[in-house]
């Protein structure tokens, strides 16, 4: 006779059919459970139903679509989450952490939904989803030039807010205007004055949070390890990050863009070539992001790149400084553009000219696309002679990109154990590689990944080694991923992301969250996790086991339902 299954055996098959019928009548009894547990951790006066949807609420859909940027993860077969949760106050997060834990579901928390692999909404365990985007005040103090920002926020509304307060202050961040705050800066963050001003985490000088407990901390609170912990090591390692207290930065009153473009034909290998060594040296007020493309002109295939720059100063400065740094480049004033710093925003965000600075707080994107990114590391120049090569490889693929983003200047300055991010000096330029597609399937996404991940192949012998470094918020699951959240699967992707900081955020990690309750496939494991799959080798997690047994009794009913539905 065939033994029945235990809990762990069972597990994978109760979470397909979890998958598969969860829209059924089973799915109620979840969201009861978890609305009652709001309401009795609420103010009496919230309608607590208006902020939770499950999958028989009618806009459960439109909500869940709606800050999900990467198509690859809206199609019919990626898993959804059992209820979505939308908080209006901080004490909402507080009982939605709490409730969560205590019904035994994992919680993934979304600010504004552009991680590359989706895992602040995707999971293939049953999960909640704690949507941050109602969180999203900006609060400006120009007496100390500081700014509190939450988490839901989107840069762009962030430049918006900073720009009605003051023509001469910014904030060293991203170009693209819908990504989310929280996600953002606990990921390090970086954008075009970073050669000027470092990273977004180097300008934030206190945060609120909610940890595993509920509890709302303050820095103070908090303590010294877990404030260096968010500031890069990614905020939904060890709690949901409710907002951060940040420093504005000074900028000059005019600012200078230009974007140049040159094929082969062109001398794009010397321009290439020459700019891995000035544009991580020049003055720290030149920014000069250059992207590297495959394409097709007059029926010939060729690789083009555009460099496009932000010169804090005037036209009159950059062009004599690149006539003398950056000849091969061949700026001239014609190529150049002066305006105010939100207008850069807006040049760097693709918005033509005269727009107004209001578009930055339309927090749509309409161009959702398949795509798949990656990232790498320079330190020494490549040659012309791999530049020649590397050419030859990416016209042979047609399709992968790469883009260039030069370090140097104040990431110079700041030590590489100061914030999780490691990734400072010693470093010319970080690389993205990038792919976009628009077939839908299977077929198409294994396609256009494999395409991507030959590059990157291609790549190994001009990169960082032992580790081969990466970005987290260039998030990239094909560096490995967790399945055990033990200690040994999470230093594979964590030294590439941290390099020797890992250890330093394992052990916060340690203290803060010992039984693993905010987790995802590249999540900071706990010690914890590390020691009991040493000592009971093939039995789960205490996490998993507590979420099992708090989650049995509505897994088995789905199973049950799933079955009489397939009989």
């Amino acid at each position: 006779m065939t033994p029945p299954l235990s809990p762990p055996s069972l597990l994978p098959l109760l979470l397909v059919a979890f998958n598969i019928c969860f829209s059924l009548a089973a799915s109620n009894s979840v969201y009861e459970s978890f609305v009652q547990c709001l309401k009795t951790r609420s103010n009496s006066s919230d309608n607590i139903s208006d902020i939770v949807y499950s999958h028989s609420n009618a806009t459960y859909e439109t909500v869940l679509e709606q800050y999900i940027r990467n198509a690859r993860f809206n199609t019919s077969s990626t898993p959804k989450p059992v209820i979505i949760i939308t908080p209006l106050t901080e004490s909402h997060v507080s009982a939605a952490v709490i409730c969560s834990n205590n019904i035994g579901f994992q919680l993934r928390i979304r600010s504004g939904g552009h991680d590359f692999e989706g895992v602040s909404y995707v999971s293939d365990q049953p999960f909640f989803i704690l949507d941050m985007f109602n969180l999203r005040s900006i609060s400006i103090n120009m007496a100390d030039q500081s700014v509190w920002v939450q988490s839901g926020a989107t840069l762009g509304e962030l430049y918006y807010r900073i720009w009605e307060k003051s023509k001469v202050y910014g904030f060293p961040a991203g170009v693209c205007p819908t990504v989310g705050v929280g996600g953002h800066i606990s990921g390090a963050g970086y954008g075009n004055m970073v050669r000027k001003y470092g990273l977004s985490v180097d300008y934030v000088v206190d945060a609120k949070i909610v940890d595993v407990n509920g509890n709302i901390l303050d820095r103070k609170a908090m303590g010294e390890d877990l404030f260096w912990a968010i500031r890069g090591g990614g905020g939904a390692s060890f709690g949901v990050i409710l907002a951060f207290n940040i420093k504005l930065v000074d900028v000059p009153e005019t600012v200078t863009v230009f974007k140049l473009e040159r094929t082969l034909e062109q001398n794009a290998t010397d321009v290439v070539y020459k700019w891995q060594s000035v544009a991580p040296t020049t003055d720290d007020n030149l920014f000069m992001r250059m992207l590297v493309q495959p394409v097709t002109l007059n029926k010939q295939k060729t690789i083009k790149i555009s460099i496009m720059a932000l010169y804090l100063g005037d036209v009159n400065s950059v062009v004599p400084l690149l006539a003398e740094d950056f000849p091969e480049l061949g700026l001239v004033t014609e190529d150049c553009f002066e305006m105010s710093w939100i207008e850069s925003a807006l040049w760097w965000a693709s918005f033509g000219k005269g727009t107004s600075p209001t578009v930055l707080l339309d927090r749509e994107s309409y161009h959702v696309k398949f795509m798949k990114r990656k990232s790498d590391y320079v330190k020494t120049p490549i040659s012309k002679d791999g530049l020649q090569w590397l050419w030859k490889k990416m016209i042979e693929l047609e399709e992968p990109g790469l883009v260039f983003n030069p370090y140097g200047g104040k990431m110079n300055e700041i030590k590489e154990t100061e914030t999780p991010f490691p990734h400072r000096a010693g470093n010319l330029f970080k690389i993205q590689y990038s792919i976009n597609w628009k077939d839908m399937g299977i077929e198409a996404d294994k396609r256009s990944r494999s395409l991507v991940n030959r590059l990157h192949s291609y790549m190994t012998s001009f990169v960082s080694k032992n580790p081969r470094s990466a970005y987290l918020n260039y998030r990239d699951l094909d560096i490995g991923i967790t399945k055990n959240w033990s200690y040994q699967e999470g230093k594979v992707y964590g030294e590439s992301y941290f390099n020797g900081n890992f250890e330093r955020l394992v052990d916060v990690k340690t203290v803060v969250d010992p039984h693993n309750f905010f987790r995802n496939e590249q999540s900071i494991p706990p010690r914890t996790i590390k020691a009991w799959n040493e000592k009971n080798e093939g039995s789960i997690p205490p996490s998993t086991s507590k979420a099992w047994n708090k989650s049995k009794p509505y897994v088995m009913i789905i199973l049950f339902m799933a079955i009489g539905h397939i009989i």
